[in-house]
């Protein structure tokens, strides 16, 4: 039996025209109104929205490719939190507050179905069936952080791999187990730094944890294991880590790929069998960047395949 070969997406942000640049740089082909190809088959990474101004038009070409069959994916933290947003708990709250900043990160998904409240809840209802993570044949696919012994728990508390209507409203209370293994899962591993230390992230909200590379057994100080703009590492300290945060991944384990981190440079590989896709397509000078699985044991940086931003 033939393996199946796919091509693995990061993260778009409603960046419609780089992904149409992207699918047919991968050879896929638009037909009857579905992008697909004869034989690969593609794994999107999450976060298709907030931040661009495609919104409507990434979900118009990612939903009926994973419908469909042509596709695969995962849901991003920002599907969480859109799903969050529109939901309420038993005393009528949003589970993720309607704040300034919040409403201010939503805005260009909400703007985009403001008109039709149907397909908005339609896309709504459609994020709730991606899995929050893939366990395929020969590869390993979540948006942010693979730790087994989170996703073991929420198997254990509901056997599956879905955001169900229990996890999502247990997981939006900071009081439980399911908030810290969605916001790892979705979001990446965080330590608090040490007191006085704090830094600004890309959008300008200072932060007083920070984003760790979970994977990095090597990493002894906060610098060493600092995962975010370079332009804040020089507000980072380089003291020891006080406690145990990284999680390994063994270099025999499947091929993992994940989204979410907001790389610079050249694409390539965090591991041997690890690779992260999001190069930050939604900021200027960025990249939407995907990998050919053909599929691998060895991950090769060869494989990385690349479109610039567009200029708007």
């Amino acid at each position: 039996m033939k393996k199946q070969s796919y091509d693995l997406v990061g993260d778009i942000h409603g960046q419609a025209p780089e992904l149409e640049e992207l699918l047919e740089k991968l050879s896929y082909k638009k037909v009857a109104g579905v992008w697909r190809h004869a034989e690969r088959k593609m794994i999107f990474l999450g976060d298709f929205v907030d931040r661009g101004n495609y919104q409507k038009e990434v979900i118009d070409i990612v939903k009926p490719m994973v419908e469909q069959g042509y596709a695969l994916s995962v849901m991003g933290n920002h599907e969480y939190n859109a799903i969050a947003f529109c939901t309420k708990d038993d005393k009528g709250n949003y589970l993720r507050s309607h704040s300034i900043k919040n409403i201010k990160q939503h805005r260009a998904f909400i703007k985009a179905y403001r008109d039709n409240s149907e397909e908005y809840n339609s896309v709504i209802e459609w994020f709730k069936t991606l899995p929050l993570w893939l366990d395929l044949l020969e590869l390993n696919v979540i948006h942010a952080c693979w730790d087994e012994n989170l996703m073991n728990k929420i198997m254990d508390f509901q056997n599956s791999n879905l955001l169900t209507n229990d996890l999502l409203h247990l997981s939006a209370d900071k009081n439980n187990w399911q908030y810290e293994a969605i916001e790892t899962l979705l979001k990446g591993k965080e330590i608090p730094l040490p007191d006085g230390y704090s830094f600004l992230d890309k959008d300008k909200n200072r932060r007083h944890e920070i984003r760790i590379q979970w994977w990095e057994q090597k990493a002894g100080t906060y610098q060493e294991a600092f995962l975010g703009p370079e332009s804040a590492r020089t507000h980072i300290p380089n003291d020891p880590i006080k406690g145990d945060h990284l999680i390994t991944y063994g270099h025999d384990k499947k091929p993992l790929f994940l989204g979410h981190y907001w790389m610079e440079g050249r694409p390539k590989l965090l591991a041997d069998n690890i690779a992260c896709l999001d190069y930050s397509v939604a900021k200027k000078g960025g990249k939407l960047v995907a990998y050919r699985f053909n599929p691998e044991k060895q991950l090769n940086n060869e494989n990385f395949i690349e479109v610039q931003r567009a200029m708007s």
